[in-house]
């Protein structure tokens, strides 16, 4: 079997050159702040700096090396098993407009690729969902019903161009895969060419409301603008729409594996547990195979490294693999009812907008949000912003996945504030992380391949749940809120904004 790499290392992003770009060193004025440079924030930037809108775009690490650099960067309206259900939830006309708010972002990105002439792989393909019980077959006859209800193309088959045995595919034609950073790169230069600015190692820590908003840094910069647009992730202000009861983090893997037969295209996603994802992607001249799958919800798994070497197994199974030339792993946010939040963050800041909770399907959903904040900024109509209004309730699903996610919440906090260890530093071997015990108080230890120990204190900064150790990816990851550390504690990923306390031993 085809070994693992040693280090997690999206494709992605080490394929190609990404641009770097300057921290913000001084006050600035700009019509709009952007805080996060994925997808969602620099497609807003290039729409509004078309329209001539001064941005300045706010990264606190490197831009596109969250969540965007790490997708399988499918380009696809096709969303898992979701039309039947949200028809069950909003009615047919609003699970129309989340089929149509996908199908123009689609398009959208089609034609800009065409018109910018960007070089990205982009490829037309089928989107294929496959059942291989007769149970899921019967979930995609529903799904089936709900695309001929809403207008969407889909058509059922039985067999697909997998050496997988099926009972049942569901396929959408003329849907898209790419390389997300070449695509986004481009759209960056758009950006600085019209005069607006990207900042990078930037971290935002408050924003000062008002008519004029001022965002205030970590080192006391202050950019006074029109609008702030939150499209880090998690919301960077989650307090003021208490996001973090109603968004839950999920963390999936990625294999990226060369194969010795050919692969006969489309991009496939099973319905059945534990799901796997597979397409196509090319590294040069030669065919790269991306599967993913293995979700879970973040900082909840006790072996992370199993996770990936289920998918090694998977690989090994399903194709005659060469080589294991990438291994990877992702956050996504969930919203309790599964459609994003986007649009003014609450009533009481309307220029203060956020978009967030692509539940896995950012691509198209991130595009169709930078458009529906766009439209905000310059005042106009958008027919999508009733139906991913944060603002928005529905008792079922919205209260019963509230009670059943913020009781995992207390859960994970109670039982993380009793665990004990007995264990040392001086047990943590090379390259190993644990919780440890240090003079009767917990901490979380982590020795290098070079021997040189780190320690940290193990409680979230966030709302002081306590980290786990991630020996898949060698981060310290909050099972509450999803917040991520690295080793020596720097923040990865929200909603945290300090690191972890550093301990001397």
């Amino acid at each position: 079997m085809a070994q693992l790499p040693q280090f997690p290392e999206s494709y992605w992003t080490t394929s190609v050159d990404i641009p770097s770009f300057p921290e913000l060193s001084s006050d600035l004025s700009a019509d709009v702040v952007i805080v996060g440079a994925g997808i969602t924030g620099i497609t807003a930037g290039y729409l509004l700096s078309k329209q001539g809108v001064k941005v300045a775009i706010l990264e606190a690490g490197r831009i596109l090396h969250g969540t965007t650099g790490h997708t399988t960067a499918k380009i696809t309206v096709q969303h898992d098993v979701i039309y039947d259900e949200l028809i069950g939830h909003f009615g047919e006309e609003q699970a129309r407009l989340y089929y149509e708010a996908n199908r123009d972002a689609l398009q959208f990105m089609k034609r800009t690729v065409e018109t910018e002439n960007i070089a990205c792989d982009y490829a037309i393909e089928d989107a294929v969902l496959y059942a291989q019980t007769f149970e899921s077959a019967d979930k995609l006859e529903k799904e089936l019903r709900a695309y001929e209800k809403l207008g969407i193309p889909g058509e059922l088959k039985d067999s697909i161009d997998l050496p997988l045995k099926i009972t049942s595919a569901l396929a959408v034609k003329e849907q898209a895969r790419f390389h997300p950073i070449p695509y986004l790169t481009t759209l960056i230069d758009r950006i600085t060419n019209a005069g607006s600015h990207v900042f990078e190692h930037t971290t935002v820590m408050k924003v000062e409301d008002g008519a004029s908003p001022v965002v205030v840094t970590e080192k006391g910069q202050r950019l006074t603008c029109k609008h702030v647009l939150s499209a880090s992730h998690f919301p960077f202000l989650d307090w003021k729409g208490m996001y973090f009861a109603r968004l839950h983090a999920e963390r999936s893997y990625v294999l990226a594996v060369k194969i010795k037969q050919p692969y006969g295209g489309g991009m496939y996603l099973s319905i059945d547990k534990p799901s796997r994802s597979i397409r196509l992607a090319q590294d040069g001249d030669e065919p790269l195979i991306l599967i993913g799958g293995e979700g879970h919800k973040a900082g909840q798994s006790p072996c992370t490294i199993k996770h990936y070497e289920a998918l090694q197994t998977f690989a090994a199974t399903t194709f005659d693999v060469k080589e294991i030339a990438y291994r990877w792993s992702t956050q996504d946010l969930v919203t309790t009812d599964k459609v994003p939040y986007v649009g003014r963050i609450n009533a009481d800041n309307p220029n203060i907008l956020v978009a967030t909770g692509y539940r896995k399907w950012g691509m198209t959903n991130s595009t169709a949000a930078a458009h529906m904040l766009t439209n905000i900024v310059l005042g106009n109509e958008d027919r999508y912003l009733k139906l991913y209004d944060p603002a928005r309730f529905h008792a079922d699903p919205d209260l019963r996945t509230i009670i059943s996610q913020n009781a995992n919440v207390a859960k994970e906090l109670i039982s993380g504030k009793l665990e004990t260890t007995h264990r040392s530093v001086d047990e943590v071997l090379e390259n190993e992380g644990a919780v440890v015990n240090i003079g009767g108080k917990k901490a979380g230890a982590y020795r290098d391949p070079n021997g040189v120990l780190h320690v940290v204190d193990t409680t979230c900064t966030h709302m002081g749940c306590e980290t786990h150790w991630n020996d898949g990816d060698r981060t310290w990851d909050c099972p509450c809120h999803g917040s991520r550390y690295s080793y020596t504690g720097e923040v990865i990923e929200g909603p945290a904004k300090e690191p972890l306390a550093k301990i001397e031993v």
